[in-house]
Protein backbone atom coordinates (compact mmCIF):
# COMPACT_ATOMS: atom_id res chain seq x y z
CA UNK A 1 0.00 0.00 0.00
CA UNK A 2 1.38 3.42 -0.93
CA UNK A 3 0.75 5.90 1.85
CA UNK A 4 0.51 9.60 1.24
CA UNK A 5 3.15 11.94 2.67
CA UNK A 6 0.46 13.37 4.97
CA UNK A 7 -0.32 9.87 6.30
CA UNK A 8 3.41 9.20 6.76
CA UNK A 9 3.74 12.38 8.87
CA UNK A 10 0.71 11.34 10.93
CA UNK A 11 2.22 7.90 11.61
CA UNK A 12 5.57 9.45 12.59
CA UNK A 13 3.76 11.71 15.08
CA UNK A 14 2.05 8.69 16.63
CA UNK A 15 5.42 7.30 17.74
CA UNK A 16 6.41 3.65 17.68
CA UNK A 17 3.51 2.22 19.77
CA UNK A 18 0.89 4.23 17.89
CA UNK A 19 2.43 3.44 14.50
CA UNK A 20 2.52 -0.26 15.35
CA UNK A 21 -1.15 -0.16 16.36
CA UNK A 22 -2.08 1.75 13.20
CA UNK A 23 -0.13 -0.74 11.06
CA UNK A 24 -1.91 -3.68 12.67
CA UNK A 25 -5.25 -1.95 12.20
CA UNK A 26 -4.54 -1.30 8.52
CA UNK A 27 -3.50 -4.92 8.01
CA UNK A 28 -6.76 -6.09 9.58
CA UNK A 29 -8.72 -3.67 7.45
CA UNK A 30 -6.99 -4.93 4.32
CA UNK A 31 -7.98 -8.49 5.18
CA UNK A 32 -11.56 -7.37 5.85
CA UNK A 33 -11.64 -5.53 2.53
CA UNK A 34 -10.68 -8.70 0.69
CA UNK A 35 -13.59 -10.51 2.37
CA UNK A 36 -16.06 -7.67 1.76
CA UNK A 37 -17.40 -8.99 -1.53
CA UNK A 38 -18.16 -12.40 -0.04
CA UNK A 39 -20.86 -11.01 2.26
CA UNK A 40 -24.42 -10.67 0.97
CA UNK A 41 -25.61 -7.03 0.72
CA UNK A 42 -27.16 -5.65 3.88
CA UNK A 43 -25.56 -8.22 6.22
CA UNK A 44 -22.57 -6.15 7.32
CA UNK A 45 -22.51 -5.04 10.92
CA UNK A 46 -21.66 -1.54 12.04
CA UNK A 47 -18.09 -1.15 13.35
CA UNK A 48 -17.49 -0.68 17.06
CA UNK A 49 -18.32 2.83 18.24
CA UNK A 50 -15.51 5.27 18.89
CA UNK A 51 -15.29 6.55 22.45
CA UNK A 52 -13.19 9.66 23.00
CA UNK A 53 -11.79 9.54 26.53
CA UNK A 54 -8.77 10.92 28.32
CA UNK A 55 -8.25 7.39 29.65
CA UNK A 56 -6.27 6.82 26.43
CA UNK A 57 -3.52 9.00 24.95
CA UNK A 58 -4.26 10.89 21.74
CA UNK A 59 -2.10 8.51 19.69
CA UNK A 60 -4.24 5.55 20.76
CA UNK A 61 -7.49 7.42 20.10
CA UNK A 62 -6.29 8.48 16.65
CA UNK A 63 -5.29 4.92 15.77
CA UNK A 64 -8.65 3.59 17.02
CA UNK A 65 -10.56 6.20 15.02
CA UNK A 66 -8.53 5.33 11.92
CA UNK A 67 -9.10 1.59 12.35
CA UNK A 68 -12.85 2.03 12.90
CA UNK A 69 -13.08 4.32 9.86
CA UNK A 70 -11.24 1.84 7.63
CA UNK A 71 -13.37 -1.04 8.92
CA UNK A 72 -16.54 0.93 8.18
CA UNK A 73 -15.36 1.81 4.70
CA UNK A 74 -14.34 -1.79 3.98
CA UNK A 75 -17.73 -3.09 5.17
CA UNK A 76 -19.78 -0.40 3.44
CA UNK A 77 -22.58 -2.00 1.43
CA UNK A 78 -21.74 -1.70 -2.25
CA UNK A 79 -23.93 -2.55 -5.21
CA UNK A 80 -21.81 -1.57 -8.21
CA UNK A 81 -23.42 1.85 -8.69
CA UNK A 82 -20.53 4.34 -8.35
CA UNK A 83 -22.77 7.04 -6.85
CA UNK A 84 -24.20 4.70 -4.23
CA UNK A 85 -20.88 3.04 -3.43
CA UNK A 86 -19.11 6.40 -3.07
CA UNK A 87 -21.74 7.63 -0.60
CA UNK A 88 -21.81 4.45 1.50
CA UNK A 89 -18.01 4.51 1.82
CA UNK A 90 -17.82 8.25 2.51
CA UNK A 91 -20.18 8.10 5.50
CA UNK A 92 -17.71 6.13 7.68
CA UNK A 93 -14.88 8.25 6.25
CA UNK A 94 -16.59 11.42 7.47
CA UNK A 95 -17.39 9.77 10.81
CA UNK A 96 -13.68 9.00 11.15
CA UNK A 97 -12.88 12.70 10.74
CA UNK A 98 -15.46 13.50 13.44
CA UNK A 99 -13.94 10.92 15.79
CA UNK A 100 -10.40 12.22 15.25
CA UNK A 101 -11.57 15.79 15.84
CA UNK A 102 -13.27 14.71 19.10
CA UNK A 103 -10.02 13.07 20.22
CA UNK A 104 -8.08 16.23 19.43
CA UNK A 105 -10.51 18.36 21.44
CA UNK A 106 -9.63 16.30 24.53
CA UNK A 107 -5.95 17.20 24.29
CA UNK A 108 -5.26 20.36 22.30
CA UNK A 109 -4.87 23.74 23.92
CA UNK A 110 -4.33 25.50 20.59
CA UNK A 111 -7.36 27.74 19.89
CA UNK A 112 -6.90 27.53 16.12
CA UNK A 113 -6.91 23.72 16.17
CA UNK A 114 -9.87 23.65 18.59
CA UNK A 115 -11.84 25.82 16.15
CA UNK A 116 -10.77 23.62 13.25
CA UNK A 117 -11.83 20.45 15.10
CA UNK A 118 -15.21 21.98 15.98
CA UNK A 119 -15.71 23.04 12.36
CA UNK A 120 -14.80 19.56 11.13
CA UNK A 121 -17.34 18.00 13.49
CA UNK A 122 -20.10 20.37 12.37
CA UNK A 123 -19.40 20.14 8.64
CA UNK A 124 -18.83 16.39 8.54
CA UNK A 125 -22.07 15.77 10.49
CA UNK A 126 -23.94 17.96 8.00
CA UNK A 127 -22.40 16.09 5.08
CA UNK A 128 -23.27 12.70 6.64
CA UNK A 129 -26.90 13.84 6.91
CA UNK A 130 -26.79 14.97 3.28
CA UNK A 131 -25.43 11.58 2.18
CA UNK A 132 -28.01 9.69 4.27
CA UNK A 133 -30.73 11.77 2.61
CA UNK A 134 -29.29 11.01 -0.81
CA UNK A 135 -29.29 7.28 -0.02
CA UNK A 136 -32.91 7.45 1.17
CA UNK A 137 -34.02 9.33 -1.95
CA UNK A 138 -32.21 6.96 -4.28
CA UNK A 139 -33.28 3.73 -2.57
CA UNK A 140 -36.20 3.53 -5.03
CA UNK A 141 -33.68 3.23 -7.91
CA UNK A 142 -32.28 0.11 -6.30
CA UNK A 143 -34.77 -1.91 -4.21
CA UNK A 144 -31.96 -3.61 -2.23
CA UNK A 145 -30.56 -0.23 -1.27
CA UNK A 146 -33.22 0.35 1.40
CA UNK A 147 -31.56 -2.19 3.71
CA UNK A 148 -28.13 -0.78 2.90
CA UNK A 149 -29.29 2.75 3.74
CA UNK A 150 -30.29 1.63 7.22
CA UNK A 151 -26.88 0.09 7.91
CA UNK A 152 -25.03 3.25 6.80
CA UNK A 153 -27.25 5.68 8.68
CA UNK A 154 -25.84 4.98 12.12
CA UNK A 155 -23.82 8.03 13.10
CA UNK A 156 -22.50 8.73 16.54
Amino acid sequence: MNASPRFDRFIRRLGLPGAALATLALAAVGAAAQERHEHPPGTSQAPSPFIASTASPFSTLAAQALAIMHEGMAKAPVNGDPDHDFVTMMIPHHQGAIDMAKALLLYTKDPELRNLALAIITEQQNEIRLMQGWLARHAARNPGAAQETESTSQTR
